[in-house]
C-alpha cells in the first residue's frame, strides 16, 4: 500500500522501446520490401511455425465461419456489431457547409487492421475495428492475423464477415505491417493501420508512420479503479485480473481513501489468483505491476488520475458523476459498480482501441473519425475577398514573401467575370 509520494517515486512509464529491438525490426521491414511474400512465407514458419501455401483466407471459408461458430456466439457477435456501429455513427462528423469557407470528410479508400493471435483469438479487435472503418464509408478493409496451426480461429473470421472486412491475410508481427505499408504481390497497400500488437508490431508502426498512417503505438494495457467504503471489492479484485490477464506487463491501479477497502482487496487477491486459468499471465503481472495506493480525498484521486492517465479509468465510488468533468486524460471512463471494463472491451459501443502509457494526454481512443480525411474549401466574392486583401497583403509583406503579397494587390483593382 502506497501513499500518493511513494506512488510517483516508484511509478514509470513503460521503457522505451531498445535498439536491438528496433534493428531486428527495421530488418524484417527492409526483407519484406524487397522480397515481398518469400518473406513472408519465410517468418510464418520462422516466427509462427506454420508452413502455408497461400497467405489470403478463401470467401468461402470467411462466408462458412458463421456456421462453426455456436449460436450463442454469433447473436453475441451481431450485437456488439449493432452496438458500435450505431455509437459510431452517432458521433461521425458531418461536413461543415459555411458561406465563404467550409470542411469536407471523405472516407479513407483503405485501410489494414492488426489482430492479435497470440495468446488468444481476439474477435472483438476486429468489431472494435473493421466496424469503425465500416461506418466511415472506408471501401477496403483489410484484416491481417498471424497464422494458427489448425488455421485461423472461426470467430475471428466470423467477426470479420459481420464487420464487412474485404479480405484477410494469415500473417502476423512486425512482417504483416510492412506488408500492408508497403504492398506485395499478394497484400494490398493500404493508407491507414489499426489494431493493437505486440513490441514488435508496435515498433513497426512507429518506424513505418510516414510511409502509411498509423491510430498509435500501444503498450501494456491498463486500469485504473477508484473505489471507496461503498465498493465491493469481489467485483474490484475480478476487474484488476480481468486486466492483468491481457499481459504480463499490464499495469492495474487501485485508489482509494479508504485504508480498510484496500486491505480487503489485496486480501483477496491471492486466493482469485490461485483460481485463475489464465495465473501464468496473471500472477506476474499483479507482482510487478500493481499498485495500491491510499489517498487523502477526492481530490488526490483526481490528481494521481490525471497524472497517470490510464487507458480504462473505473469509478466504483459512491457518487462517480463527479469525476466526469475533472478527470481530464484517460481512455475510456467506466462509472459505477456496473459498468466493468470488460463491457467497453466488447460490446458497449465505444471501441477498445484504447491510448495507453500516458498518452490520452495528447491523444484519444481509435473512432469512426479517424478513418476520415478532412480538406477545407475556400470561396470568395470580389467583395469579401476585398475585406481580406489588405490584411493578408500586411502580412505577407512584413514575412518578406512579397509575390504572396502580389498575388493578392494583383486582383485588388481587377474585375473578372464571375458565375
Amino acid at each position: 500500500m502506497l501513499s500518493k509520494k511513494e506512488f510517483y517515486h516508484h511509478f514509470e512509464t513503460a521503457s522505451a522501446l531498445n535498439q536491438k529491438l528496433i534493428n531486428n525490426v527495421q530488418n524484417i521491414i527492409e526483407n519484406v520490401r524487397v522480397h515481398q511474400d518469400e518473406a513472408l512465407f519465410q517468418y510464418n514458419q520462422q516466427f509462427d511455425n506454420v508452413e502455408l501455401s497461400t497467405l489470403e483466407i478463401s470467401q468461402t471459408d470467411i462466408d462458412n465461419s458463421l456456421d462453426k461458430i455456436s449460436s450463442e456466439l454469433r447473436d453475441a457477435l451481431k450485437e456488439s456489431y449493432e452496438n458500435i456501429k450505431s455509437f459510431q455513427e452517432r458521433i461521425k462528423h458531418e461536413n461543415v457547409i459555411g458561406k465563404n469557407t467550409s470542411l469536407i470528410y471523405n472516407p479513407l479508400e483503405s485501410v489494414g487492421i492488426y489482430v492479435p493471435g497470440g495468446k488468444a483469438a481476439y474477435p472483438s479487435t476486429v468489431l472494435m475495428t473493421a466496424t469503425l472503418a465500416e461506418a466511415a464509408g472506408v471501401e477496403n478493409i483489410i484484416v491481417v492475423t498471424p497464422p494458427q496451426p489448425e488455421g485461423v480461429a472461426p470467430s475471428i473470421l466470423a467477426a470479420c464477415k459481420i464487420a464487412g472486412v474485404n479480405r484477410v491475410f494469415q500473417v502476423g508481427g512486425a512482417q504483416s505491417i510492412a506488408a500492408l505499408a508497403f504492398g506485395t504481390e499478394t497484400i494490398p497497400k493500404v493508407d491507414k493501420i489499426v489494431g493493437p500488437g505486440n513490441q514488435f508490431v508496435a515498433t513497426a508502426k512507429q518506424l513505418l508512420y510516414g510511409q502509411v498512417g498509423i491510430d498509435q503505438i500501444a503498450g501494456p494495457s491498463e486500469i485504473m479503479i477508484i473505489a471507496d467504503e461503498t465498493s465491493e471489492p469481489e467485483f474490484i479484485v475480478q476487474d484488476i485480473l480481468a486486466q492483468a490477464e491481457h499481459d504480463e506487463n499490464a499495469r492495474t491501479f487501485l485508489l482509494s481513501t479508504s485504508k480498510v477497502l484496500l486491505e480487503k482487496v489485496e486480501a483477496l487477491l491471492p486466493e482469485a489468483i490461485n483460481k485463475a486459468p489464465r495465473k501464468a499471465i496473471i500472477e506476474p503481472s499483479i507482482q510487478n505491476f500493481h499498485y495500491a495506493i491510499l489517498t487523502k480525498d477526492n481530490e488526490e484521486n483526481i490528481e494521481i488520475a490525471n497524472f497517470v492517465a490510464p487507458e480504462h479509468l473505473s469509478i466504483q465510488s459512491s457518487n462517480p458523476e463527479q469525476y466526469i468533468h475533472k478527470i481530464k486524460y484517460a481512455g475510456a471512463m467506466f462509472l459505477g459498480p456496473y459498468a466493468p471494463e470488460a463491457l467497453g472491451d466488447y460490446n458497449a459501443g465505444p471501441s477498445h482501441v484504447l491510448p495507453t502509457n500516458q498518452t490520452s494526454r495528447f491523444t484519444n481512443g481509435l473512432t469512426v473519425n479517424d478513418f476520415l480525411t478532412s480538406h477545407s474549401v475556400i470561396s470568395y466574392n470580389k467583395s469579401t475577398f476585398n475585406q481580406l486583401a489588405e490584411g493578408a497583403m500586411e502580412i505577407a509583406h512584413t514575412e518578406g514573401l512579397y509575390q504572396h503579397e502580389e498575388s493578392v494587390r494583383v486582383r485588388v483593382n481587377k474585375v473578372v467575370q464571375e458565375e
